[in-house]
């Protein structure tokens, strides 16, 4: 896994409130205190303004946006993880373990399940 996902994981998990995170002063602990709705609602915001940001890429050729945006995406999905007690590499575990595999095929595996 990539240093920077392991240190970012680090810090985050750093910051509940659990672990001494402060909500006075960490935006991720008010996060956490906030709870499962909060972050869900700011992963559907930063959903939101990454398919913006690349519509208007196609449109305009500027991708830093759609670089930015998706790395408010991610870094809220890592909240997310950790509000559920996951790591980044249980995803990227996960990643591997559909990898060779058609999409339809997973799908349709996770259907039956």
């Amino acid at each position: 896994m990539s240093e920077t996902l392991k240190r970012l994981a680090a810090v985050i998990e750093s910051r509940k409130p659990a672990n001494g995170g402060d909500p006075e002063k960490s935006y991720v602990a008010r996060l956490f205190v906030k709870g499962d709705d909060a972050i869900l609602k700011k992963i559907g915001e930063e959903a939101t303004e990454t398919v913006m940001a690349a519509k208007d890429a196609r449109v305009d050729g500027d991708h830093s946006k759609v670089l930015y945006e998706c790395a408010d995406l991610w870094f809220h999905s890592l909240v997310m993880l950790a509000q559920f007690d996951l790591k980044p590499q249980d995803v990227l575990d996960e990643l591997a373990r559909r990898e060779g595999l058609s999409g339809l095929v997973e799908k349709a595996g996770r259907k039956a399940d």
